[in-house]
């Protein structure tokens, strides 16, 4: 049986809600106001807090602040009637376990319970004179989200990482699926070993097999000094393959005997090496009507997919948007030498109500700008970009730049958009600007 203790005033709601939890074999002990719990808290032994937003005599986020300041071991979860996102957000970066809004889903509180037990850490053992460190942030960059569409992602990652399953990554460009392709590696039995990122978007088809396996000194005119292959780099650990459709033909057959045989050759090599590497790859094109054109040999699909994962673009994960605003926020203050402290209301109602059509990164690259341009306090709407309140009808960026039948025709009219200006119609596109040369000279564009 778990004790919990419920903060909530509203009389009604505390006894209902109190009779589910107990009907459902918890102990429950119900403070009305702040003070009550704060007293509660210190002479009782709690599995789980659930705390309201708004209390009579203060706010649910100070007594967060308080159980994580004096003790972290206890999962709170916020309940309120004000289901706002940027109140959400503010919770979980104080170190709330879940935030959940009124009227509750029965299902949704037994299901926030599990995982929140299932996930509380044990108390600590103290030791005399111990000193507290500031918690520090994690060294991977992926944001868990609190949308119904990144618990699924997270899931998907959970179960998949720790298996030796090939894993191939969709979604549109600038959803961060280098970032989940780490994430996955970092949760793996490999996280100790290397993690090798490859652009096979920005890889000429002629040098290819040597980026991939390697090559001897002179083996080939340039080839000055001996050169270790990305798959021989990633021994032991994870290659990363991002943008895995633009591989040619050739470079696929190549590619899928070293995946068959787990051995390649150096380029001017007569002897093979063996390599023991988990393969992640990702594309923002549909393989399968690439494999149905003949464009993509169908073996290498189906050694690509043994599990595959869709990564939610940004518009579809409404309710992480403040969060990953406030993470970008860190970033650029960190990148900036800045200290802006947030956003103004005006500046996240923009932020809610834009399409986002260039997903995580297009928000990341907003928010640098903004904080650049703010010498306040807050990023109001004068630093945001004058398209996100008032976009352009039928923009290049909200075409998707993911099949081969419209890549010509994207390219062409980036480039008469920005004047010719390589770099900003590969910013404009969302890709890097090697891999739009590339691209240039695959499509015969002057």
């Amino acid at each position: 049986m778990k004790h919990i203790l419920l903060v909530e005033d509203d009389v009604a709601f505390s006894e209902m809600l109190k009779q589910f939890l107990q009907r459902h074999q918890n102990k429950v002990d119900v403070c009305y106001t702040l003070e009550k719990a704060s007293s509660q808290i210190k002479t009782q032994n709690y599995d789980l807090v659930f705390t309201d937003l708004r209390l009579p005599d203060g706010d649910g986020i100070v007594f967060l602040k308080e159980i994580k300041s004096n003790i972290p071991h206890i999962p709170v979860v916020l309940m309120t009637s004000y289901a706002e996102v940027s109140t959400a957000v503010q919770a979980m970066k104080q170190g709330a376990f879940d935030y959940i809004s009124k009227p509750f889903n029965p299902d949704e509180v037994l299901e926030v319970i599990k995982n929140a037990l299932a996930n509380k850490k044990p108390e600590p053992t103290p030791i005399p004179n111990q000193t507290k460190k500031n918690s520090t942030k994690s060294t991977t960059e992926f944001v868990k989200g609190i949308s119904a569409a990144s618990k699924t992602l997270n899931e998907y990652i959970k179960l998949v990482a720790p298996t030796s399953m090939s894993v191939l990554i969709t979604g549109e460009s600038g959803t961060g699926k280098e970032v989940v392709a780490k994430n996955i590696h970092l949760k793996s039995p490999r996280h100790n070993k290397p993690f090798v990122a490859v652009d096979c978007g920005a890889i000429p088809k002629e040098i290819a097999s040597s980026e991939f396996f390697g090559h001897k000194k002179g083996s080939f005119t340039g080839a000055t000094d001996d050169k270790i292959g990305h798959f021989e780099a990633a021994n032991s650990g994870t290659l990363f393959l991002d943008e895995v459709g633009n591989l040619s033909y050739e470079n696929q057959i190549q590619l899928l005997r070293a995946l068959q045989e787990r051995k390649v050759k150096p380029v001017g090599s007569s002897s093979e090496i063996h390599v023991d590497i988990r393969l992640v790859t990702a594309t923002n094109e549909d393989l399968l009507v690439a494999v149905e054109k003949g464009d993509f040999r169908e073996d290498l699909y189906h050694r690509l997919n043994e599990f595959s994962i869709k990564v939610p673009n940004l518009k579809n994960r409404n309710d992480d948007l403040i969060l990953y605003a406030d993470f970008f926020l860190d970033k650029a203050n960190a990148q900036l030498n800045k200290s802006v402290a947030g956003f103004s209301k005006e500046a996240l109602n923009i932020f809610q109500n834009y399409n986002w059509p260039g997903n995580l990164r297009e928000l990341s690259n907003v928010i640098k700008r903004a904080t650049l341009l703010t010498s306040t306090e807050i990023i109001d709407v004068d630093a945001l970009p004058t398209e996100l309140s008032q976009p352009k009808e039928n923009h290049i960026v909200s075409n998707k730049f993911s099949t081969k039948e419209n890549e010509k025709v994207l390219i062409i009219n980036a480039l008469e958009e920005v004047g010719n200006n390589k770099t900003q119609a590969a910013k404009l596109l969302n890709i890097t600007r090697k891999t739009l040369y590339n691209k240039m000279k695959e499509y015969h564009i002057n």
